[in-house]
C-alpha cells in the first residue's frame, strides 16, 4: 500500500483511515518511528505498565541467581575464549 501524505508546517502528517484501521492505530495510540537509510517506517507500539518491586524482592532474586564459584569460572573462561 502506498499513499502520498503532506507534511504540515509543524512537521505533522495525517495517516489515512484505511492505514490506521489496517494497523490498529487508534487515537492516542503509540507508534514507533524508525529511520532506515533513506526511508521512514512507522509501526504500532505496545505500551506496558512498569512494575515496581520492593528491595526485599530484588535482594531475594539476586541471591537466587548467584552462580557457584565453579560455574562462574567456567562462564568467564568461555567468555574470554570468544573475545
Amino acid at each position: 500500500m502506498r499513499e502520498n501524505l503532506t507534511v504540515s508546517t509543524r512537521g505533522q502528517i495525517t495517516l489515512p483511515i484505511n492505514i490506521r484501521k489496517r494497523l490498529g492505530i487508534v487515537p492516542g495510540g503509540v507508534v514507533i518511528v524508525e529511520v532506515r537509510e533513506d526511508e521512514v517506517a512507522l509501526r504500532p507500539a505496545v505500551v506496558l505498565e512498569i512494575e515496581t518491586y520492593r528491595d526485599i524482592d530484588i535482594a531475594r532474586w539476586d541471591a537466587e541467581d548467584r552462580l557457584e564459584e565453579g560455574e562462574r569460572r567456567v562462564l568467564l573462561k568461555k567468555f574470554k575464549e570468544k573475545t
